[in-house]
């Protein structure tokens, strides 16, 4: 059976009980969870699996796509058992951090898209930074302008307390909207129901993580530096704070 991901309806689920479904070695799906696995350039939610007062860390989580399932990498092996009842609680300071940074992520990259059609070619979303490559044809201060206006502006968007909303979607009618997939190199979602993440008049896009419920949440955003990866390919990073 599919993985019910919680953190598709709540982000801000912080436990969870639920059913070990399959074990082998350190690694254990359950029937449901709270924890956002690695995908899409977003590190995983880490936590403890809680099993008669034992607490096992979750170090990792990997998304099972071919199954549909989430596959959570414990720190060592596991004693209970298929079918018994345990009990999830995820590092909430690091999922927040990550939440903030991914929402923050999307505001740049309609800005970006809006101002120089730029989409992004590749990221990374971690605890301590975000980063993201985008195919601008920009160089030099005209790039480094650029990205520092943008970066102002997604702060002000930010304090603007915008309310983030997460709905879903039909995929025929999602596909009429411009910049749905702001991710070149990325095929749309198979499914025929997209989740939609949207920043009403900033942003929208098909998306599967975790985001903060509104803006003002983001703090600040910090542009961290720029790399020049080639002509087509400029890598920003920046941070919250």
């Amino acid at each position: 059976m599919p993985t019910d991901r919680l953190y598709l309806k709540d982000s801000y689920l912080k436990e969870c009980e639920a059913i070990i479904e399959n074990i082998s070695d350190n690694k254990v799906i359950l029937d449901r969870t709270i924890i956002h696995p690695h995908a899409s350039g977003l590190v995983s939610d880490q936590g403890v699996i809680i099993y008669n007062n034992e607490e096992l860390n979750i170090i990792d989580a990997i998304d099972d796509r071919e199954n549909d399932n989430v596959i959570h990498i414990l720190d060592k092996k596991p004693t209970f058992n298929v079918n018994e009842k345990v009990k999830i609680v995820i590092n909430w300071n690091r999922r927040y951090k990550l939440m903030r940074m991914h929402t923050a992520s999307h505001i740049i990259a309609a800005l970006a898209y809006k101002k120089f059609n730029a989409m992004i070619t590749g990221g990374e979303i971690t605890e301590e930074y975000a980063r993201d490559d985008y195919n601008i044809n920009l160089s030099g201060d005209a790039l480094k302008n650029a990205f520092s206006d943008i970066i102002k502006e997604a702060n002000n968007i930010a304090k603007k307390a915008i309310e983030v909303k997460i709905y879903n979607m039909k995929k025929e009618e999602a596909l009429k909207i411009e910049g749905i997939v702001k991710l070149l190199e990325r095929e749309p979602p198979k499914s025929e129901i997209w989740r939609i993440v949207e920043i009403p008049g900033v942003d929208i896009q098909a998306d599967g993580g975790p985001h903060v419920n509104n803006t003002s949440e983001i703090g600040d955003i910090e542009l961290v530096k720029i790399e020049n990866k080639g002509k087509d390919k400029k890598r920003v990073y920046f941070k919250v704070i």
